[in-house]
């Protein structure tokens, strides 16, 4: 699992660095908030730990700031005791749980497994695109794609096994519920689509489009590196 930790106390961040190192996570540490935020904008992590206490852009300005974007990735909060209103904040603005200051780090650990359980079932993600199921929201590169029900369909289900390749006829299969007319072009179509709403927006590396033709066979989207 990869983790964003942003927590300008050496010594705290060297510990959660440590603990969760050791659980097998790949922790990348954020010193403050304008660098947590750049890093939680560009990158795909599986959880944020967010301190609320940071200098410059606090914890409470980077989770507005990354869930105005889009980015749904579960965010827990790290707080002081009697920060109870900051906590009440933090949660009615996208947070997914907190823990107060001090912990153990085999709590934190099992916060962020359950969030990354509860994550699995509704989010779907392949580098740096997301879907959220249960909302049928679409991000690529923190940017929300306006799909069409259909088009969102057809993204979920080439995400659902990113990496595999399926045949113009399984996804006509799955996605409209038909058997595959071979004089048909709705799926090429569909996915000129999509890589055209990808492209609107998109900076750098993420005009390059998720899914991928494979000649001869069919579709599929990129699997995360």
């Amino acid at each position: 699992m990869r983790i964003l930790l942003v927590e300008d106390e050496p010594r705290i961040a060297d510990l959660i660095s440590d603990g969760l190192g050791a659980r097998g996570m790949s922790v990348t540490h954020a010193i403050n908030g304008h660098i947590g935020f750049e890093r939680a904008s560009n990158g795909a992590f599986d959880a944020i730990v967010l301190d609320i206490m940071l200098p410059g852009r606090d914890g409470l300005s980077v989770l507005q700031g990354i869930r105005s974007q889009g980015i749904s990735t579960p965010v827990i909060l790290l707080t002081a005791r009697n920060e109870l209103g900051d906590r009440i904040q933090g949660l009615d603005m996208g947070a997914d749980d907190y823990l107060a200051k001090p912990f153990y780090v085999e709590e934190l650990s099992a916060r962020i497994h359950a969030l990354a359980r509860r994550d699995r079932q509704s989010m779907l993600e392949a580098g740096a695109l997301r879907l959220d199921r249960v909302n049928r929201k679409a991000t690529w590169g923190g940017q929300t794609l306006d799909l069409t029900t259909r088009e969102f369909s057809l993204l979920e289900y080439l995400t659902r096994s990113a990496g595999e390749i399926f045949t113009r006829a399984q996804i006509l299969e799955h996605v409209w519920g038909y058997d595959f007319d071979p004089a048909t072009n709705v799926v090429d179509v569909c996915i000129k689509r999509i890589r055209e709403k990808i492209a609107d927006g998109a900076q750098g590396d993420n005009k390059v489009s998720p899914i991928e033709t494979i000649r001869g066979s069919g579709y599929r989207v990129k699997a995360s590196p």
